[in-house]
């Protein structure tokens, strides 16, 4: 799972993408859904739940907390935008 990261979660990570390995490999369980995938983010960089809002895509569509997580999604977490 490759998770790409932009505006402020880019410089909270250190790092423009993640890669998040299968269970397989690592002998740790993936987050299957999108909200269990935001915990353990906010868990590995708390940083991240200071954001007023983060939203997710999934495969370049908007993802809902309940969205189902495979090992071969293209994750992206969008930071809140400001501007005028």
């Amino acid at each position: 799972m490759t998770i790409l990261l932009f505006g402020i979660t880019k410089d909270i990570v250190g790092s423009p993408t993640l890669s998040f390995p299968t269970s397989s490999l690592s002998g740790k369980r993936m987050p299957s859904t999108v909200k269990e995938l935001k915990a353990y983010l906010g868990k590995t960089y708390p940083e991240l739940n200071k954001l007023n809002a983060l939203a997710v895509a999934v495969n370049n569509s908007y993802a809902d907390d309940d969205h189902v997580l495979n090992s071969y999604d293209e994750i992206a977490l969008i930071p809140p935008v400001s501007g005028g």
